[in-house]
């Protein structure tokens, strides 16, 4: 996909504070905890829970589990570059480069969509991290992949996500990226649009089952919001772009993750042909209106 350079008004900086375990809405690491119970059954949950309790990320499991919640709120701990900074950020390497590309587009685009109905944008944060974090959600890390936190409005990401889509799940190419990064805007759509918090009250009120079906339309509908992006940026399309994307959003369905392991009550994030489908609907109309995953009969 050929993407302009970034702006260089892009709220970017760098994570701050140490490792640990943890994160905010859209984590990978709790779409995987279907993987852990199939594999080491609930005792292997259990740890998994524990361990995050003592580390600091227990407080924000609502918000991990449900792709965009709030959770327990830390103090934020994220540091914007600043305008004269974006450069140094963003240019540190490649990958950082490509991602705030993508961010960038996607605020563009995101910003002419809200303007176009009258609404107020505000566009979220963009911060890097590598290895262990601190983020307004609480702690973070590589493990848990890229992720939105609402409570200070910032994507955080560690680079080192794209080279394990790559190799671990055989989601090749720029587009797969940048389904990543606009997949994470799409959070921050849904927090804008209330859907997250919607999501948050069902999660608090309803029992496990309805809970994680309420997640899973959430993180439906922000593949649905890549899929927007990328169908209002068709004229940068290249080819093998919309199947780099389709395979990443295959490779990282819970029924993919699971192998068949795990009940579809235990899915947070949908399956494989679910995720594909919300994408490349998005895609296809360029509509965030099309975008109404929590319609009756809709997932």
């Amino acid at each position: 996909m050929r993407l302009d350079d970034y702006d260089n008004d892009i709220d970017v900086g760098e994570a701050q504070g140490g490792g640990g375990f943890g994160g905010g809405g859209g984590g990978l690491l709790f779409g995987l905890l279907p993987l852990i119970g199939s594999r080491f059954g609930c005792g292997g949950i259990v740890v998994v829970l524990i361990v995050f309790a003592l580390f600091g990320g227990l407080g924000n499991l609502g918000s991990l589990v449900g792709g965009g919640g709030g959770g327990t709120q830390s103090a934020p701990t994220s540091q914007s570059a600043g305008k004269s900074g974006v450069a140094a950020v963003c240019n540190a390497d490649p990958a950082r480069r490509a991602t705030c590309n993508a961010f960038s587009s996607a605020e563009n685009t995101w910003e002419q969509v809200f303007a176009r109905s009258g609404e107020r944008f505000t566009p979220p944060g963009l911060r890097f991290y590598a290895d262990g974090a601190r983020s307004g959600c609480g702690a973070a890390m590589s493990a848990s992949g890229p992720f939105y936190c609402p409570t200070d409005n910032d994507i955080y990401l560690d680079t080192a996500f794209f080279d394990e889509l790559s190799n671990r799940f055989g989601a090749k190419g720029d587009f797969a990226q940048y389904y990543v990064v606009a997949h994470e805007f799409g959070h921050h759509i849904q927090t804008l649009t209330g859907a997250s918090e919607r999501v948050q009250n069902i999660q608090r009120s309803s029992g496990q089952a309805e809970g994680n079906a309420a997640s899973v339309r959430l993180e439906l509908q922000a593949d649905c919001y890549a899929g927007v992006w990328a169908g209002l940026n068709r004229d940068r399309l290249e080819p093998g772009d919309v199947e780099e994307g389709m395979t990443a959003a295959a490779a990282i369905g819970d029924d993919t993750l699971t192998k068949g392991r795990a009940s579809p009550e235990t899915f947070t994030h949908g399956t494989s042909a679910q995720r594909q489908y919300w994408l490349r609907r998005g895609l296809q109309t360029a509509d965030p209106a099309q975008c109404d995953t929590f319609a009756a009969g809709a997932v």
